[in-house]
């Protein structure tokens, strides 16, 4: 993503903290019309969206895409089923990695790459508690190491 014309829609930092990522893909969604202007707003919230694949289809529920403003009879539901557009050979990957325990595909984050809208979604496995707990403490440690370093150099 080292493209200079990037730009951040949606990020789902709430998957970081539930899910460790395998792999990620990016992916093209079918979007309406009115739905791209509202995204080029931001008006865009992956917090509750999850990632179905049904007849070899990849299908986003749950991504709420607000109504244009100036919309009018061109809106469509915020909440509508989005297909995403993937190769068969990456679905059909997919397909056979969430057959297996504990895997699902989760919605990272939403962007512009140039003009097309893009959604990065992540094969990912579940974290324990205890996962969670360990992820906590290290980040307490690094901001309290982070801290005394500040401390000691002013």
């Amino acid at each position: 993503m080292g493209e200079g014309n990037f730009k951040l829609v949606a990020n789902n930092k709430k998957a970081r903290h539930d899910y460790f990522f395998e792999e990620t893909y990016e992916c093209g969604v079918c979007l309406h019309g009115t739905e791209v202007k509202s995204l080029r707003m931001g008006k865009c919230s992956i917090k509750e969206a999850y990632v179905h694949i049904e007849n070899e289809e990849v299908i986003l529920y749950g991504m709420h895409i607000s109504p244009y403003e100036k919309g009018n009879i061109f809106n469509r539901d915020p909440l509508r089923p989005k297909k995403l557009l993937m190769h068969k050979r990456e679905i059909r990957k997919l397909l056979g990695k969430i057959k297996e325990k504990g895997y699902t595909i989760v919605p990272v984050q939403v962007y512009f790459k140039g003009s097309l809208v893009k959604v990065q979604i992540a094969l990912a496995k579940g974290k324990k508690l205890y996962d969670k707990r360990r992820e906590i403490a290290k980040k307490d440690q690094k901001r309290e190491a982070e801290r005394e370093f500040k401390v000691r150099n002013l």
